[in-house]
């Protein structure tokens, strides 16, 4: 089938959560199967339950000339750009292609709020008023985030902050696809940064879907899902002679909106299968192409049912996991951080096994790992679900790209 997508390299990407900052430490703990959860971490938080916290946020501040920035979800996008040589690969792209052609796209859910959480606590007492020194449109606002990092990676190309619950920073892949695809840029930094706060824990607590125990996603007696805090990023780049050579690429991507409810899936997994259908179409691949799944798996008893069922659908018994056992969910971030999983896994050539998951359940009938599988892993389909019915899927995978003539500099 003839891919309806041209493949991007993906020349670098890097992940911070729970499991650590930078690609190594995050594939060691899925590979020894340890999970970040954890009680406390969150002083602002006192139910029982765990968090897949990143450990020293709070003691990285922004200063200087960018201070008023400052807010946890900004730092923490700016400990996850700092990993794995990330702004040096971004530097020489900005080169490459000129400033002006290359894109920035991240996902975020709820930004910053937690800085309106905190300002709102320290309201004047007489009037009510916010304290003077909050900045709305530089912490709490979603594009805070995009105009952040753009400022300090030093690009000029267009720019979006995306924001569809869970699939927002699956999503910046697609949107930053389609940018290169119509020819408005070379090159985009993609990712997705979100950070704890009251609002998801408490919001997501009286929606009862937040487990007082870590996620067991896909297990019998999975109870709810696990609140977690990362920073994703990855440079995807058009293939010309110039492009260094990377070996792994996305393939294609699929969206889907079943807008079936504000908060549970369509109970037949339609928006689900078709986001998966479409980054197949895309692609020009089969289901049998696809080695492994990286399935969304919040361990809700009913999302997990539902995706679980249309996976098997489309691609039969195929090995299959959910990380947010190790690294909870992520939210708007979830969709990049899954998708940096899915090039470690294609770089590493291992499955990762799903963690805490102990008894699947066998009413979803799909092949899920409860034990890391090593061995050649030629493409990967990850699945990144949100509320509202807000799909997308992508694919990623190891393949030798043929180089394309482009312009390397644009205006």
């Amino acid at each position: 089938m003839p891919s309806r997508h041209t493949p991007l390299a993906i020349t670098h990407y890097t992940v911070t959560s729970c499991l650590g900052r930078g690609l190594e430490s995050n594939y060691r703990a899925l590979l020894e199967r340890r999970s970040g959860l954890r009680t406390g971490g969150f002083a602002l938080s006192d139910l029982e339950t765990f968090l897949g916290v990143v450990e020293g946020v709070e003691d990285e501040p922004i200063a200087g000339a960018f201070a008023r920035f400052d807010c946890r979800n900004n730092r923490l996008a700016q400990i996850g750009l700092k990993q794995d040589g990330f702004m040096l690969g971004v530097e020489r792209a900005r080169v490459r292609w000129g400033p002006k052609r290359v894109g920035l796209f991240i996902g975020t859910s709820t930004a910053g709020v937690l800085s309106t959480e905190l300002a709102f606590g320290r309201r004047d007492p007489m009037t009510g008023a916010l304290p003077p020194d909050f900045d709305y449109a530089a912490t709490h606002s979603p594009y805070a985030v995009v105009q952040y990092v753009r400022h300090i990676l030093q690009l000029h190309g267009p720019s979006a902050s995306i924001s569809s619950a869970c699939s927002s920073s699956a999503k910046a892949f697609a949107s930053a696809s389609r940018m290169i695809e119509v020819g408005l840029i070379d090159a985009a930094v993609v990712g997705g940064v979100d950070s704890l706060c009251q609002t998801t824990i408490y919001g997501f607590n009286s929606l009862e879907l937040l487990s007082p125990r870590p996620c067991r996603p896909f297990d019998r007696d999975r109870n709810g899902l696990s609140i977690g805090e990362a920073a994703a990023f990855a440079l995807i780049e058009r293939q010309s002679a110039n492009t260094p050579r990377s070996s792994v690429a996305l393939l294609g991507y699929g969206d889907s909106s079943d807008a079936f409810h504000m908060s549970s899936p369509h109970p037949d997994g339609k928006g689900a299968r078709i986001a998966m259908q479409q980054a197949l179409y895309n692609a020009g691949l089969c289901a049998t192409d696809i080695d492994y799944v990286n399935l969304h798996g919040t361990a809700t008893p009913s999302n997990d049912f539902v995706e679980g069922c249309a996976v098997a659908a489309l691609f039969g018994e195929i090995p299959c996991s959910s990380t947010k056992g190790a690294t909870g969910h992520t939210l708007g971030a979830a969709g990049a951080v899954e998708a940096v999983i899915a090039a470690i896994a294609l770089e590493r050539n291992f499955m990762p096994a799903g963690v805490n998951t102990r008894t699947p359940d066998e009413k979803i009938p799909v092949t899920y790992l409860l034990e890391s599988r090593t061995g050649p892993v030629r493409r990967v389909l990850t699945n990144s679900f949100g509320f509202g019915g807000t799909n997308c899927s992508l694919i990623l995978g190891r393949t030798e790209l043929p180089p394309m003539p482009t312009r390397e500099t644009g205006p």
